[in-house]
């Protein structure tokens, strides 16, 4: 049920992104197992992407795992204070990432309410992609861990839907990428309550 490297070496990133919808992700915590279904992916597109971090190839201290090959997790700070998971997909220096936005809670339920101070059954709790890493503890210490791994992987459950429950819309927070914000690769499940922002079209 886990997904194998050979899934993230896959080099279509949208596919990946909605693909991704339904699948389970998991963190295993010195013993403390907590899993959410994934229900909103951001694409990011390599180095032609100007939304990208690895936009025009630049390799910093941050992005070199970006470059690696997929199936690791890149793990940001954003603002200062939101630690933000990514799923690294393609092959080597080939930086294609996908970013989980939001998960609804499966497994380690209080767990979650204790990282987040709130009940799981409110959506706040997992909703955006600071509070779906938080809630299942991902902080920077993850970042270029195996995906494939004991602490932090991905199963395929079998939860399948159709393309007309897959919202495909513009990515949020990018209006430095210019004609690229409008690029409609931010992905969620239609009517899901813990999408981040469902109204946007």
């Amino acid at each position: 049920m886990k997904l194998s490297r050979g899934y993230y070496v896959n080099e279509d990133v949208l596919h990946l992104a909605k693909d991704l919808l339904g699948k389970v992700l998991f963190t295993n915590i010195q013993g403390e197992v907590s899993a959410g279904i994934i229900v909103e992916t951001e694409a990011y597109f390599g180095i032609s992407d100007k939304a990208s971090h690895a936009y025009g190839g630049r390799r910093t201290n941050r992005t070199e795992t970006m470059f690696s090959e997929g199936g690791v997790a890149y793990v940001y700070l954003c603002y200062g204070m939101h630690n933000l998971f990514n799923v690294v997909s393609s092959k080597i220096n080939d930086p294609h990432a996908i970013l989980i936005r939001a998960i609804e809670p499966l497994i380690g339920k209080e767990l979650m309410e204790e990282r987040r101070k709130m009940v799981f059954a409110k959506p706040a709790i997992s909703s955006g992609p600071g509070s779906a890493a938080k809630a299942l503890g991902i902080d920077r210490s993850f970042n270029a861990k195996d995906l494939t791994g004991n602490e932090i992987w991905i199963e395929d459950h079998q939860i399948s839907m159709d393309d007309n429950e897959i919202m495909a819309v513009p990515r949020v927070g990018i209006a430095y990428a210019q004609e690229h914000a409008a690029l409609p690769w931010r992905f969620y499940i239609k009517g899901n309550k813990y999408v981040s922002k469902p109204n946007k079209v």
